[in-house]
């Protein structure tokens, strides 16, 4: 008999995952060394601009997060952005994460114009360089296109074994080393692979009331590139960021 005719028909939902943005839960790697030495140094940004890029969960709003704790700026997300936000008592600088879904153009515009008359550092974070965001606006594309951007690149293998040590210890879920190994082995070489691997497992634990063996490791390997597994593993959200 499978594992999924052992699981029950609804899985138990977890507590909800808050993610850490401490600066001790941070993991440095060379995947992110550029992007952590142009956050050192923003009086040197072209025009008092950055926008940090990469592909999903590989840190970019880890590194927003951290870099406006410190410099006490103001936050800000590009879906959520909306009307003439101001750049009045944002003197430390403005991050904008997802700025790449931004819905109202004008507000980014505005947004931007505003810091550079105030002579305020402004941090974006995107899947793409700001130059291949598709904008309307004949204005903000200039603007984009002229923002320096780096690229927070996908993790190596150093960094995706602490990764995935990382998201299960902060789910409290004990894995030994060999299933751990397993996983890596077995699992698309992604940061956001590893996130929801970590939340499956999470869910299947807690559904099971036993821990986290080498068959129901595979059971969620599995589930990745058999689309039948989706009904019974369905991804409810739960916020989760990396790094």
């Amino acid at each position: 008999m499978s594992l999924s005719a052992n699981l029950p028909r609804q899985l138990g939902l977890p507590f909800p995952h808050e993610p850490d943005f401490s600066a001790t839960d941070f993991l440095a790697a060379p995947a992110n060394e550029a992007a952590r030495r142009w956050l050192d140094n923003p009086e040197n940004w072209p025009s008092g601009r950055l926008a940090l890029f990469g592909e999903a969960d590989v840190g970019k709003t880890h590194l927003l997060q951290l870099w406006a704790r410190r410099q006490r700026a103001a936050r800000f997300r590009g879906p959520a952005l909306a009307g003439m936000a101001p750049a009045i008592g944002c003197q430390g600088g403005v991050t904008i994460d997802d700025a790449d879904l931004v819905a109202d153009e004008p507000a980014l515009l505005h947004l931007m114009n505003a810091c550079a008359e105030a002579g305020v550092p402004v941090l974006l974070a995107g899947r793409a360089p700001p130059s291949r965001w598709k904008v309307r606006l004949p204005d903000l594309a200039s603007r984009l296109r002229a923002i320096a951007a780096v690229e927070v690149e996908p993790p190596d293998d150093e960094l995706l074994r602490c990764l995935l040590a990382k998201l299960l210890a902060d789910r409290q879920l004990a894995v030994s080393q060999p299933v751990q190994a397993f996983l890596l082995a077995r699992l698309p070489r992604t940061a956001a692979a590893l996130v929801e691997t970590s939340f499956r497992l999470d869910r299947l634990a807690l559904a099971t009331g036993g821990r986290v063996t080498l068959r129901l490791a595979a059971h969620v390997v599995a589930g990745f590139d058999d689309k039948a597994e989706d009904e019974s593993l369905v991804s409810v959200g739960d916020g989760a960021k990396l790094l």
